[in-house]
């Protein structure tokens, strides 16, 4: 019996492709690492803790037989970008796909961020999105690979979102970046663009930061979602490969939203903090920092 939980794809599906993802090494990024290697694909995972990269790699290699490689980079810095690229083409012989899911994020008043908040946030997902869209994009034109690129983005792109403005800038401005490069890149060298807005998608990491256990119940995003319930990493896993996948070649500059309806139901992810007193805000404030 097929369930929203079931592999879409036939086995097979990435057979010979090699895909490249920032922030692989946990969370979402994982999850889709995971499954595009169990389609047959050769995974190429990145980011800034070696440690972390390299046992997801062998947890994911011993679940699905497929090749992974790991290789520690900060998306910001360019020649970490260059570097993964080389050592994705040299252990693999090209690279097929790009995703695009390094991601920083954390709520906060806007009036009590300093301007380095702004660039931690922006430097990671818009600076990193751009860094590898470009040296990956310029490697496929000089190779004439038809390659494409997936951009992980977010509802509030397009809705905006109270508390974290941070974000909600940088994901706008991927998405900017998706629909301009399918139009200048698909038509002068075919190469795909797209991006998937997912809701709320519990992981282990990022969930805790953003909803800790203390206001679970004021700000749970499933009750406000029609669908009474969160995501599941296979569902947008699913939806993911099948962008990435040759069976989405008429699909460019697309934004496809994986939310339960979400922000239908009232434009903002994160609305709910307004709800939240400012001696609260001292105690969240004190508690992130004494995490980072």
């Amino acid at each position: 019996m097929y369930t929203h939980l079931t592999s879409m794809l036939p086995p097979h599906s990435f057979k010979d492709k090699t895909v490249l993802i920032t922030g692989g090494g946990t969370g979402l990024g994982k999850s889709i690492a995971t499954y595009l290697s169990s389609l047959g694909a050769n995974i190429v995972i990145t980011g800034r803790r070696d440690n972390v990269l390299h046992d997801t790699a062998d947890e994911i290699s011993k679940a699905t037989g497929g090749k992974v490689l790991a290789v520690a980079g900060d998306v910001r810095k360019i020649e970490d970008v260059e570097n993964t690229l080389k050592q994705a083409v040299d252990t693999f012989g090209r690279v097929d796909v790009l995703l695009n899911n390094a991601a920083g994020n954390f709520v906060s008043p806007t009036e009590r961020l300093s301007h380095r908040a702004f660039e931690s946030v922006i430097g990671i997902v818009l600076q990193g999105s751009i860094n590898y869209t470009l040296t990956v994009g310029k490697y496929w034109i000089a190779e004439n690979i038809k390659g494409n690129i997936l951009n992980i983005t977010t509802t509030y792109a397009f809705t905006g979102t109270a508390f974290t403005v941070p974000s909600a800038c940088a994901k706008a401005g991927v998405m900017a970046l998706t629909r301009s490069l399918a139009v200048e890149w698909g038509s002068k060298y075919g190469i795909r663009v797209n991006a998937v807005s997912p809701g709320p998608f519990p992981t282990e990491g990022a969930w805790q930061r953003l909803i800790p256990e203390s206001l679970k119940d004021l700000v749970d995003p499933a009750k406000k979602i029609p669908l009474k319930r969160v995501g599941e990493h296979q569902e947008l896993a699913n939806l993911c490969a099948y962008l990435m996948s040759d069976y989405a070649a008429y699909i460019n500059g697309a934004d496809i939203t994986i939310d339960g309806g979400e922000w239908l139901m009232g434009a903002g992810s994160f609305n709910g903090y307004l709800n939240i007193p400012d001696q609260m805000w001292d105690m969240l404030d004190a508690m992130r920092k004494s995490k980072s």
